[in-house]
């Protein structure tokens, strides 16, 4: 496993930490977006893991962009106009098609400022929960640049247009507070309860059967950008092929039986 990106599993939950505490966890090395990439990719394939949580070591959760990389006009941000436009595709977008396309939920412990792209990192996860340290700007009008990894879109989704306009166009913090109130997380607690509260989370979700929980995010995606009919029809096929997993006959005999279910992802 990648040292910038540091995988644990317990039980049928992966934790993946960024670990570039010195730098605040910036998101725009290759070494991290190829990391981010191999693990969704590899969950994808793993129906053990039924739950993953994303947080930052050290104080932050992501800075976003290397800044000082940005005014050396280093790395990602180097060369001409089109050769940084490839270097975006290439680069950072990656990750955002990753975790988009990755069908195993995801839970973001944000344990303090997620800023930039790292704000958008959060909001490309399905549920957040944050430390009462966290807070978060989409910071990159501040710097005469706009989000490039997809932000936009990611956060109108999870605050809506005005609420998304409002960070995009000023570039403010938003406290943890705040952001419980606007709804762009779920719960808010002290530092040191984050990684806990989150797990519970991701374990409440890891108890059901992979495939439904699978199917359901992939629907709730599905959902925010196609019409009824659309979605009608893909829930009236996930459905069929739902009622004929052994995961559902063992959740029907559970319920039943008055027992917990024990599922295979079969």
């Amino acid at each position: 496993m990648s040292d910038v990106l540091l995988v644990e599993r317990a039980d049928h939950v992966e934790t993946w930490t960024i670990n570039l505490p010195d730098q605040r966890n910036p998101i725009s090395g290759a070494d991290l977006i190829g990391a981010f990439e191999d693990n969704a990719r590899r969950v994808q394939q793993d129906f053990d893991v039924r739950c993953v949580v994303l947080t930052g070591a050290g104080k932050a959760f992501s800075a976003g962009g290397n800044v000082n990389d940005m005014r050396e006009k280093a790395g990602m941000f180097s060369g001409s106009p089109w050769e940084m436009r490839n270097g975006y595709r290439d680069g950072i977008q990656r990750i955002p098609l990753a975790l988009s396309e990755c069908e195993v939920p995801m839970v973001a412990a944000v344990n303090g400022p997620a800023v930039g792209a790292g704000c958008d990192l959060a909001m490309m996860c399905d549920l957040r929960v944050a430390s009462t340290n966290a807070w978060f700007a989409e910071s990159f009008v501040q710097l005469g640049i706009i989000p490039g990894d997809g932000g936009a879109w990611f956060l109108t989704q999870a605050i809506g247009p005005q609420r998304a306009a409002e960070m995009a166009l000023t570039g403010d913090r938003v406290t943890a507070a705040k952001a419980l109130e606007w709804g762009m997380v779920a719960h808010v607690v002290d530092p040191e309860q984050l990684l806990d509260e989150a797990r519970a989370l991701a374990s409440r979700i890891a108890k059901n059967p992979p495939h439904a929980t699978r199917m359901a995010k992939r629907l709730l995606k599905e959902s925010r950008s196609n019409d009824l009919r659309h979605v009608l029809e893909l829930s009236a096929t996930m459905q069929a092929l739902s009622h004929h997993t052994a995961d559902h006959a063992e959740a029907m005999n559970a319920v039943l039986d008055k027992r917990a279910g024990h599922f295979e992802g079969r």
